[in-house]
């Protein structure tokens, strides 16, 4: 963002190419930390644009176009097909109070009307609901569910996406703490809200536990540790902005509500800044 909460494309650019060449293997376009509750849905379709423009096809990028109905989530997921996107990743409805057969119609009639890859997202702390692996296991016979993407933070949860539903869905951590132990338990990578800030930490993880060198990549796994601890001082995605901020990145404030700043934010951010060096 600029600092008056525009969406800042010149920026938006820079940060596409700073991930790409630190070895990153995807854009995720409007996750949760790229502020998609926040943007109306022009400026979605606008950010789709910019990024999928910016990244010219070097790696696929994956828009999040999940909404709170079916309707207007298979409209989203259309528009950003058109617009050139690779993968669809589709956060469970959330506000809304829905059992797993509701949340099974949902992702259902979103397969069925969108031909795209899609990624599950599940974030229960933020939906008010876990996408249970067993209606994981049913929507695994729509082809073009490839994958989920597990935020509950919960290892169990993890597990069973990996051991109890179909080893063709690739299982995504979406918890920064969790990377490695995902990988060695059989998941294929990880969806990294702190990669925002260390790319390189997050490539390295993966090279090293692709190449055998556990150990190191277990090194690697702890180094995230300083900068996550911070994150309980805010907004984990405002945390994120103000520290690439801190670090000569101008990516602008969050959007407000949570686009304030916090001299406790600045101070800690600052000491897990000196692990880094």
């Amino acid at each position: 963002m600029t600092d008056d909460e525009r969406v800042n494309e010149k920026e938006l650019r820079v940060q596409v190419n700073r991930q790409i060449s630190c070895g990153i293997s995807g854009i995720f376009a409007l996750g949760t930390n790229g502020e998609c509750y926040a943007l109306t849905v022009q400026e979605k379709l606008d950010v789709i644009k910019i990024v999928v423009d910016e990244t010219r096809g070097r790696v696929p990028v994956y828009a999040g176009t999940g909404c709170i109905s079916t309707g207007e989530t298979i409209w989203m997921s259309r528009q950003a097909k058109e617009l050139g996107v690779d993968v669809l990743s589709i956060i469970s409805p959330y506000f809304v109070a829905v059992s797993q057969d509701d949340i099974y119609r949902h992702y259902s009639k979103i397969a069925e009307s969108v031909d795209l890859p899609i990624v599950l997202y599940n974030m229960p702390a933020r939906t008010g609901n876990n996408i249970e692996y067993t209606t994981v296991l049913k929507l695994a016979k729509y082809p073009n569910i490839v994958g989920i993407k597990d935020s509950s933070g919960n290892f169990d949860n993890t597990l069973r996406y990996i051991e109890n539903t179909d080893r063709r869905l690739s299982v995504l951590a979406g918890s920064d703490s969790l990377i490695l132990w995902t990988l060695l338990a059989g998941g294929r990578g990880a969806i990294a809200g702190t990669a925002n800030v260390y790319p390189e930490i997050a490539v390295s993880i993966y090279k090293l536990w692709q190449t055998g060198r556990i150990e190191e990549a277990n090194q690697q796994q702890a180094r995230l540790r300083p900068l996550r601890d911070v994150l309980k001082f805010g907004n984990p995605n405002s945390v994120i902005k103000r520290a690439m901020n801190l670090l000569g990145h101008p990516v602008g404030p969050a959007r407000e509500p949570v686009g304030g700043t916090s001299q406790k934010v600045d101070d800690e951010l600052r000491k897990a800044f000196e692990f880094y060096k």
